[in-house]
């Protein structure tokens, strides 16, 4: 394993598509490998390859084992969403900054594992946010791109 170079906002490959994994090979586990080491480093809970100058759809998530743990995803695909919940996000690849984003409250992802298994994942809360934030990534976009402006969060008495 190996840390990953993180590629920050101003880098044209964070606004690029992806391309699909057309054979989970070595490369591939490798990838996935030195993409937690590196999220891992950089005290992340989610990656997507394109973070680290790969434009594969590829996606690891770990935010602990309540919430299964680590997640491998390749090639996924949001099959269902439902709801909705407004919450701050910040990203590995824009360092220091945060907004508030609206996202599904609940996910329901397809996706195949690091053995070329189809997978599917439910996910709720933050969760879900981090399925749909990493997903976004593999299509160019960024959290910021979908941030509600002025957005306040209300006062919790």
């Amino acid at each position: 394993m190996a840390l990953r170079q993180m590629r920050l906002e101003d880098d044209e490959i964070l606004r690029k598509k992806a391309r699909l994994v057309t054979e989970i090979d070595d490369k591939i586990r490798t990838l996935l490998d030195d993409m937690l080491e590196t999220m891992y480093d950089a005290e992340g809970v989610g990656l997507a390859a394109p973070q680290v100058g790969v434009l594969r759809r590829v996606v690891v998530i770990d935010m602990g084992e309540e919430n299964g743990g680590i997640i491998e995803l390749i090639n996924p695909e949001l099959i269902k969403s439902e709801g909705s919940q407004i919450n701050k996000e910040a990203c590995l690849s824009i360092p220091d900054e945060s907004a508030y984003v609206e996202r599904p409250e609940f996910v329901l992802v397809r996706a195949l594992d690091r053995d070329g298994i189809m997978q599917e994942y439910e996910a709720e809360g933050n969760l879900a946010i981090a399925f749909c934030h990493e997903m976004d990534h593999l299509d160019g976009v960024l959290y910021k791109d979908k941030a509600i402006e002025n957005y306040e969060e209300e006062d919790e008495e």
